[in-house]
């Protein structure tokens, strides 16, 4: 397992970075939650703060694809923050046709957000090929 790979969310820049070996490999433009930052219960649309688990890439009906993000954390559960079903996922399939302008107007429920089905599919694969663990969703 490769410990050196890992993906960044800058909130401020609303990218997501693929990282290895400390070196950017590539980065995307992504949609935020509509509510801005800050996740503390289930459904207040906001992105969680922190360092997370990812899980494995897998299909979604309502996304194409979905890598689950472990928040909570066990210490935020423990703090009292709820919530669950935060990941990184491609396009909904009703605005996918509007490609990277979904981007200008479209906001999630608490998650990231890629604009294409192409794009999801190379963040999925750099998780899958590097073995990647964690995400970081940082100012």
């Amino acid at each position: 397992m490769t410990r050196d790979a890992h993906l960044v969310v800058t909130p401020v820049e609303r990218r997501v970075t693929l990282c290895y070996e400390r070196r950017e490999i590539k980065s995307f433009k992504v949609r935020l939650a509509r509510n801005g930052l800050g996740k503390i219960r289930a459904g207040d649309a906001r992105l969680p703060l922190g360092t997370y688990e990812l899980g494995v890439p897998r299909n979604s009906e309502k996304y194409g694809l979905f890598i689950p993000i472990g928040y909570p954390t066990a210490r935020q559960a423990a703090a009292g923050y709820t919530g669950d079903a935060i990941g990184i996922h491609g396009p909904p399939r009703a605005t996918r046709w509007l490609g990277s302008l979904a981007d200008s107007f479209v906001r999630t429920q608490g998650c990231v957000g890629l604009a294409t089905d192409g794009e999801m599919r190379q963040v999925a694969a750099f998780v899958r090929g590097r073995h990647v663990r964690t995400v970081s969703i940082r100012l």
